[in-house]
Order: C-alpha cells, then structure tokens, then sequence
C-alpha cells in the first residue's frame, strides 16, 4: 500500500476511470481531475482533434507536461488518466509519484460494449471496433499491469462495488 492523500486511476478507454473516478471523488470530499479534459481545456480543442491536427505524439507529449505542472500540487485528488498515459515510462514514474496507481482492467467485450457509438476516441475510428480494441488492449495491458499498484477488474461490477474496492485498498472511507 502506498499512503498518500490522492488517488491515481490508469486503464484502457471504457474501463470505468471517470465514473469510478467521480464516485471516490464525491465519497472523500476529494477534488477530480481527468488528465483529458485538462488538456482539452489547456489546448482549447478535443483530443479527437488534437490528434487529428496534430498526431497522437504530440498529444503524448502534452500529456507528460501536464504531469509534470502537476507533480507535487495535487493533494486529495482523484486523477483519472486517458488510456495511452502509462505508455511512457516517464509518465508512471510520475503517477506513482502521485499515489497509488490502481489499474481498473476490463475485458475486450466489456470495453466494446462501453465504447460503441463513441465517436470521441480517436484511437478507435473507423471499422471493426472489436479488431482495434482487442489489438490495442493487447499491446497495453502488461503495461498497465506493471504500471500499478493494485488492479481491480471492473466487468459486471458497479460502480460503487468497483469505488469500495479502491478504498478497501487505499485503506480510505
């Protein structure tokens, strides 16, 4: 266990980070933060259209700056991270710096059925969602796995059973 004020959730796009991230958030009196819509609001434009004007590494890139503008100020926070953020070994470094770093892990079919008609996932467009999403889970999960402190399976679980798993962990509410 690591003993910090805050909280850090990684895991592939629909694995639950946001609604998770909300529910703990609300049950500790804690701030939330989502690392996307940080830096939406940073570049004024959707990460859908970062990507598109300007590639997916430079938004890997603004993703590491934004942990670094926020290592050491956060403080009772939940930060919920987008799905590519623990590909570089900078980043986990620094998340692990954060707090404890819990993995929420779905399967493929869990994640389809999050995601579909989601046209907000760059990653993710054009045909046969369930070839992407398997391939691209595939090349990320032992990331994730390594990356954590905890990984908590989120398939057809809810959210406050997935939320009070996480707090049993970090020994909070």
């Amino acid at each position: 266990m690591i003993l910090s004020n805050n909280i850090v959730l990684i895991g592939f796009m629909g694995s639950g980070k946001t609604s998770v991230g909300r529910f703990l958030s609300e049950r500790l009196a804690y701030s939330f933060k989502d690392t996307d819509q940080l830096i939406e609001a940073q570049q004024a434009m959707t990460i859908q259209k970062i990507f598109s004007i300007h590639g997916e590494e430079y938004f890997r890139n603004l993703e590491t700056e934004l942990l670094l503008s926020l290592k050491g100020s956060l403080d009772k926070v939940v930060l919920s991270t987008g799905g590519g953020m623990p590909i570089r070994d900078e980043n986990v470094k620094l998340l692990n710096m954060m707090g404890p770093v819990i993995y929420l892990q779905a399967s493929s079919n869990t994640i389809i059925s999050r995601v579909s008609g989601d046209g907000k996932r760059p990653l993710l467009e054009g045909d046969d969602l369930q070839v992407k999403v398997e391939k691209l889970l595939l090349s990320r999960q032992a990331i994730y796995e390594r990356s954590a402190s905890s990984i908590i399976n989120t398939d057809n679980k809810s959210i406050e059973e997935i939320g009070n798993e996480i707090l049993d962990y970090c020994k909070l509410g």
